[in-house]
């Protein structure tokens, strides 16, 4: 499926439960579950899964540094026989807003898309996720590296891929990260 457009109708919750809900799939920092919690509470684990064809690639939105993780955040690119691993999490219509926010939608810097990941089963879930138009490629700093690295291995992700994740250069950047802090914060203890 090209991204690019959205879905018209979100996903249904399961029978009895109240509302509507939505598959987003993960492949940054929210791969973290504290780290989507943080503003998005009602994000569920649903499944690992692969998006194919696609790379994840670091950078900044017209190259102005992100001033939240000092550093080269992620967006994924097409890259026919590449594939990203992360995490479909279910969540609440009403935590649409809050997600975009977190991902710089009003600022331009990422744009909702809608992808086809494979679970392990190889069943196919249509998501929402965000991409980064007009970035220019800089390396993350450590800390998001790390909330990254953290998100993988806390979901399982496939072994290979997390060695994949743990080879990516940073931009040794050593200074405070609110964000890190705050899930620090919220998990007493560090990552």
């Amino acid at each position: 499926m090209e991204p690019g457009s959205l879905a018209a109708e979100p996903e249904r919750g399961e029978p009895g439960e109240p509302g509507e809900h939505f598959l987003y799939f993960a492949y940054g920092s929210n791969l973290l579950k504290e780290r989507l919690r943080l503003h998005n509470p009602s994000a569920e684990f649903v499944c690992v899964a692969r998006l194919q064809d696609f790379k994840v690639d670091f950078g900044n939105y017209q190259g102005v540094t992100s001033t939240s993780w000092h550093g080269g955040i992620a967006t994924i690119i097409q890259s026919p026989g590449d594939e990203v691993w992360g995490v479909v999490w279910k969540m609440h219509v009403r935590n649409i807003s809050s997600l975009d926010e977190q991902e710089g939608v009003g600022s331009g810097t990422y744009i909702p898309i809608e992808i086809d990941v494979h679970n392990q089963e190889g069943k196919v879930l249509t998501c929402r996720s965000y991409q980064m138009k007009n970035y220019v490629p800089a390396p993350p700093s450590p800390q998001y590296k790390k909330v990254i690295c953290k998100g993988a291995k806390q979901n399982g992700l496939p072994s290979e891929y997390q060695r994949k994740l743990e080879e990516i250069e940073t931009n040794h950047y050593e200074g405070p990260v609110k964000v890190l802090e705050e899930i620090e914060a919220v998990t007493n203890e560090p990552l």
